[in-house]
């Protein structure tokens, strides 16, 4: 039976309001994705960790099981798909007839993936693994930009050998002394290196030198901003340009590490907004040519001497912002950005225009004032944690102390700037280590000032969150259990 063709907006909502394929998010938590099952019927979230200790009503994490040192969100993903309370849960709640079992989304996932959900029934709601991968490599970005007509920073793609020739690369294509390297793969800024000197230099040549290419680029005093954009059959529906909070000692420990957005009309001159759209657009048609379909990101870089702006990567996936584009005002008036990824693999055949949505996202009356912390834990120690914070609503004094107030699953009830939702990450029987996830704060209005430096009620929060952190104790056997998994740079959730 042929499905019926979904015409504009309302058919579409209602679509998957009444839908009865089960969807699936794989993934540490549910962070990136928080508040989807309010949209998609039938929607749960398979995590590792449980934010809401048990209290929200579409999360399900199954017990623990023996297993490796978790070294990547796709190794937690795949040992998800592969516990039997999974598989169980998947059957019992698949539908009747010979399709697919349900829909499943990922924040990050490989060609075993892929595997796992072809065993267990799952219609992998994303391009292939392979594509994925090639278009997440940062030295490709920076070609689909060239080919896009979207440039990067003044760089040059090359292998560096050792200091003395990268001193040789920079001369050469003027890139002055000051640089930014970057390798191909890595997140929140672990593979984003500033060298000024041959002390810098030798502090991460091992990792340079490994690499077949690097991103060499010239050094910019610069503004990062992100925008999430979705590909589809009929265009590429982008959504609002947001700042990026990067390297705050408060937050983070990687001085090019991202650590919370905001979103907010008027955090750009309108020329750059423009510009950013402009760009997705482009970028969006250099990834369908590529057969790339669906949920995608692109980090801009505004240099604040000469104004020019610049690609900086390409997240071919959701991300750490996709909570903040999926729950903002002009998602709840149309449909989130998600939901038209979703339906891009639906197979079910629909028509939209694009270009009357972008205009509405465009709008900066469409757009709510909102920004998100992550915090993470900054200090070189490594101990248990005994007491942790929980997710929900909490309110800040005007003491500067921080109150819990009541449980909550998302943002939706906090409405004043002295409220915030906090979404616990690290909790108790964890540890603090060296750039621990320890949670996400979210919060009417701007945790920045215009010149892009944390507010006093950022920092009233952020210590706020940290004082109802405590240690605990642990053996001597555990301490060096975690000091194992601290030397591999931790659990990484976002």
């Amino acid at each position: 039976m042929t499905e019926k063709k979904l015409n504009g907006l309302p058919d579409i909502r209602r679509h998957f309001h009444r839908s009865e394929m089960p969807t699936y998010f794989v993934s540490a938590t549910p962070f990136n994705l928080l508040g989807m099952d309010e949209w998609v019927r039938d929607f749960t979230f398979i995590n590792y960790i449980d934010c809401f200790d048990g209290a929200h009503p579409n999360i399900f994490v199954p017990s623990e099981r023996p297993h490796p040192i978790f070294e990547s969100i796709e190794e937690i993903t795949n040992y998800l798909l592969s516990h039997p309370e999974v598989e169980a849960l998947i059957k019992q709640n698949a539908p009747g007839g010979r399709g697919p079992r349900g829909n499943a989304a990922f924040l990050f996932f490989d060609e075993q993936t892929e595997e796992l959900c072809e065993k267990l029934g799952l219609q992998l709601c994303f391009p292939p693994a392979k594509l994925r991968q090639r278009v997440d490599n940062k030295i490709m970005t920076t070609r689909i930009g060239n080919e896009a007509g979207v440039k990067s920073v003044p760089n040059v793609l090359t292998n560096v050998k050792d200091w003395a020739h990268l001193q040789s690369i920079a001369k050469r294509r003027k890139l002055g002394e000051k640089l930014v390297l970057q390798t191909a793969y890595g997140d929140s800024g672990h593979t984003t290196f500033f060298i000024s000197s041959e002390k810098d230099y030798a502090k991460y040549a091992e990792e340079i030198e490994a690499e077949k290419e690097v991103k060499v680029m010239k050094f910019v005093r610069c503004r990062g901003s992100a925008l999430e954009a979705c590909v589809t059959r009929h265009g590429t529906i982008v959504g609002p340009l947001m700042t990026e909070l990067v390297g705050f000692k408060e937050l983070t420990q990687y001085k090019g590490g991202w650590c919370g957005n905001e979103v907010f009309a008027d955090a750009f001159p309108q020329k750059v907004r423009d510009f950013a759209r402009r760009s997705a657009f482009k970028i969006g048609e250099a990834l369908r040519k590529r057969r790339y379909r669906g949920y995608f990101e692109i980090d801009f870089l505004s240099d604040l001497d000469t104004g020019d702006v610049y690609l900086g990567e390409i997240n071919p996936r959701i991300t750490g912002a996709s909570s903040m584009t999926n729950l903002a005002t002009f998602a709840h008036a149309d449909a989130p950005l998600f939901l038209f990824h979703l339906l891009e693999y639906s197979g079910i055949p629909f028509d939209l225009d694009v270009e009357d949505i972008n205009r509405r996202w465009a709008d900066g009356s469409n757009i709510d004032d909102w920004s998100q912390l992550v915090i993470k834990y900054t200090g070189t120690d490594i101990t248990p944690i005994g007491e942790a914070p929980c997710s929900g609503v909490w309110e800040l004094g005007d003491d500067g102390s921080v109150e819990f107030i009541r449980p909550q699953t998302h943002r939706r009830t906090v409405r004043r700037e002295n409220r915030a939702f906090f979404l616990r990450i690290a909790g108790e029987g964890d540890w603090f280590y060296e750039g621990a996830d320890l949670g996400i704060l979210v919060t009417p209005g701007r945790l920045m000032t215009r010149g892009f430096k944390l507010t006093n009620r950022a920092k009233a929060w952020i210590h706020g969150i940290r004082e109802h952190y405590r240690p605990g104790k642990a053996t001597k056997r555990e301490h060096a259990e975690a000091a194992d998994l601290a030397d591999l740079g931790g659990f990484k959730f976002l």
